[in-house]
């Protein structure tokens, strides 16, 4: 397999997925991610690249959202009149915006583009910072996501050969849409480590949704409490995730990374720093190549400090596909483009100081302990 790492960019000549100015999920923050890694230098342009992403077909969106549902988008995002509310859409998360199926498609096929380099071996790792909308359901946008490009893609890896996927889901919100998907798929299986949904959207992701018939054991849900903290967290994902991924050996490891984790975040309150989300990183690809043969394809997903937290995230998990040091220091011209676009200050440096976490530690023991007791034993662990 190639050690090449693919950088998927959305496009500047593509339809923009914009919600509208007052929404939170803001198009500049995959962008300003972009421009960060580029000022970095980590695409060398031979052994790290970036690669345009391509319209996901009808055919491709199909294979996870009904037709039906697809020509409600299409139709609502040019303007005609429907009951666009029966699929999700209208004021406050969803609204309907300007060419909205060809912008989703779009972000779909950022992922498929991906999807196909690892697949075929072109490269090892693949990221699309633009994916990620994991809310979105068969027939119904949800959660600021339209269609579900991690789904998507893992349904066209299955439909070209691969027999088992594992997706990784680190937001902050559980990954509801790929877990609804593959529910009932042994083929796949789907792992959150979400805030716990007794305290924030979606409402699901317990520890008890295991999946069902053949495919039960193959839905992981690790809810926890508000202001779990790096160490909560990070002690959660190293004792759930490597062990259940490595025990169903996956060829293929996807994965949603979120950062409205991250304790300035405005809609959420696990109160993670970038430390987590560096070792997060580093976990992840070491079990790419320790289960999956290597094969990565990363996503972007929620993140709602768009110039203060995810381009520092989302670059800091894209030097570690890459396997390039950068420096902790943030480049002073891409901090002054992003005081300029945000009109505020941004941090200096990578790297934050520990945030103390605000819960007794024993109550996300207590969780981890059940994710243990009720899953483990199905994979044999």
């Amino acid at each position: 397999m190639s050690e090449r790492v693919e950088l998927v960019w959305y496009g500047d000549e593509g339809p923009t997925y914009d919600h509208g100015p007052a929404h939170p999920l803001r198009p500049e923050r995959f962008v300003l991610t972009r421009a960060l890694i580029g000022d970095y230098g980590i695409v060398d342009g031979t052994r790290v690249v970036e690669v345009p992403a391509r319209a996901a077909t009808d055919a491709e969106l199909t294979l996870v959202h009904t037709a039906r549902y697809v020509d409600a988008v299409r139709r609502a995002g040019h303007g005609e009149a429907g009951p666009w509310w029966e699929f999700g859409f209208g004021p406050g998360d969803n609204p309907v915006f300007p060419a909205m199926h060809e912008a989703a498609a779009r972000v779909a096929g950022a992922s498929l583009v991906a999807a196909e380099a690892v697949w075929s071996g072109r490269v090892a790792h693949a990221f699309n910072p633009a994916g990620g909308l994991h809310h979105a359901m068969a027939e119904r946008a949800s959660g600021f996501c339209v269609y579900d490009d991690p789904a998507i893609a893992i349904a066209w890896l299955l439909d070209h050969g691969a027999a088992r996927v594992a997706y990784v889901d680190v937001d902050v919100h559980h990954g509801d849409g790929p877990q609804a998907i593959f529910f009932a798929d042994p083929r796949v299986l789907t792992i959150s480590l979400h805030q716990d949904g007794r305290t924030l959207f979606p409402g699901t992701g317990a520890v008890d949704e295991l999946g069902e018939g053949d495919a039960l054991g193959t839905a992981i849900n690790v809810p926890l409490p508000p202001f779990t903290g790096d160490d909560g967290w990070l002690a959660a994902f190293e004792e759930v995730v490597p062990p259940l991924v490595e025990a169903f050996a996956p060829q293929v490891l996807v994965t949603q990374l979120g950062c409205d984790s991250h304790h300035l975040d405005p809609l959420a309150n696990l109160s993670l720093t970038t430390a987590a989300y560096r070792r997060a990183a580093v976990m992840l690809h070491e079990l790419a190549h320790r289960a999956a043969g290597g094969r990565w394809l990363a996503t972007g997903g929620g993140g709602y400090q768009w110039a203060r937290v995810v381009p520092r995230a989302w670059t800091i998990a894209f030097a570690e596909m890459a396997g390039v040091e950068v420096a902790d220091e943030l480049p002073a011209s891409w901090r002054e483009r992003a005081r300029r676009e945000s009109g505020h200050d941004v941090a200096s440096l990578l790297s934050e100081p520990p945030v103390a976490a605000g819960v007794d530690p024993k109550t996300v023991r207590a969780v981890i302990a059940d994710v243990k007791r009720r899953a483990f034993g199905l994979h044999g662990l």
